[in-house]
C-alpha cells in the first residue's frame, strides 16, 4: 500500500513545491517508487519539471472525465499534472456527493503501484486541500525560517485535527520541514526553536539550507538530483528523505 503524504502550508513562498519535487526525487534515490500529484491550479510542480501540457490532468480526473494517467519523468518518478483549469474545480464540485473523498477514490487503483504518493497542495484550505488531507496518511508542513511563516501554524494544526476527527482517522502530522535556512542568522535559529516548542519532535532534524541550485533547477525542468547532485540542496533533501523513511516506515522484525 502506498504511503500518502500531503505537503501543506497556506502561506505561499515557503518551499512547498520545491520540497514536494525533491523529496519525491530523493525517495527515488532510495529506490522507492514515487507518484507526485500537482494539486495546485498554478501548476508550479508541473512547470518546474518541464512537463508539457497534458490532455488529461488532475482536473479531468476529479471531474470524473478520465482515469489517472501519470506522466513518467524518469524511472521511479511519475507525475499527475495540473493546469489552471483546476482553479474552477472547487466551485464545480461543491454540490457533488462525497466531494471530500474524490481523491481517495481516484487513488485506490494506484495503491500498490507506488511506495509513496506525494501531494503538492494549493496554498489554501479549500476543497482541494480537504481532499488531499482526507486521503493522506501524513501531512508535512514546509516552513520558511522567517517570522511571518509562524503566522497560521496553529490554523494548520486545527484543520488537521478536525479532518482526523471527522473524515480521516489515520491522518497525522508527519513532520515540519524548516526551509530556506541559514544557520548564521539568529532569526532563523530562533524561528526553528519556536517551531520546536510548538511541534516538539515533529520537527525534522534536517534543515533545507538556502541554496541557489534549488532555485535554478526548475528553470531547466529538473529536480535537484538531475541538476546538481553534489549541491547542498541535493544533500539536504536526501538526508530529509532518509529521515522520513526512518520515521514512518515500520522496521522489519528480525
Amino acid at each position: 500500500m502506498s504511503i500518502i503524504i500531503s505537503l501543506l502550508n497556506h502561506k505561499g513562498g515557503v518551499g512547498k513545491t520545491t520540497s514536494a519535487i525533491n523529496i519525491g526525487a530523493a525517495l527515488v534515490q532510495l529506490n522507492k517508487r514515487v507518484l507526485l500529484i500537482d494539486l495546485d491550479p498554478q501548476a508550479n510542480l508541473t512547470i518546474s519539471l518541464g512537463i508539457p501540457r497534458q490532455k488529461v490532468t488532475i482536473y479531468e480526473n476529479m471531474r470524473g472525465e478520465a482515469e489517472i494517467t501519470p506522466f513518467t519523468v524518469k524511472e521511479g518518478l511519475d507525475v499527475v499534472t495540473s493546469n489552471l483549469d483546476l482553479s474552477g474545480a472547487e466551485m464545480e464540485l461543491i454540490n457533488e456527493a462525497g466531494r471530500e473523498f474524490i481523491l481517495r477514490e481516484l487513488f485506490e487503483p494506484l495503491s500498490h503501484d507506488y511506495d509513496y504518493i506525494i501531494i503538492d497542495c494549493p496554498p489554501s484550505l479549500g476543497l482541494l486541500t480537504l481532499n488531499a488531507l482526507t486521503t493522506s496518511n501524513y501531512v508535512m508542513i514546509p516552513m520558511q525560517t522567517e517570522f511571518l511563516a509562524l503566522q497560521g501554524i496553529v490554523k494548520i494544526k486545527q484543520v488537521t485535527d478536525k479532518v482526523r476527527f471527522r473524515l480521516n482517522k489515520k491522518l497525522e502530522i508527519g513532520g515540519v520541514i524548516a526551509t530556506m535556512y541559514d544557520h548564521r542568522k539568529v532569526l532563523n535559529r530562533d524561528i526553528v526553536g519556536t517551531i520546536q516548542k510548538f511541534f516538539g519532535d515533529k520537527v525534522f532534524n534536517t534543515k533545507i539550507r538556502n541554496n541557489v541550485a534549488l532555485a535554478e533547477a526548475p528553470s531547466v525542468g529538473k529536480d535537484i538530483f538531475d541538476y546538481s547532485k553534489s549541491s547542498n540542496g541535493a544533500k539536504d533533501y536526501l538526508a530529509l528523505a532518509n529521515e522520513i523513511v526512518e520515521r514512518i516506515e515500520p522496521t522489519p522484525v528480525s
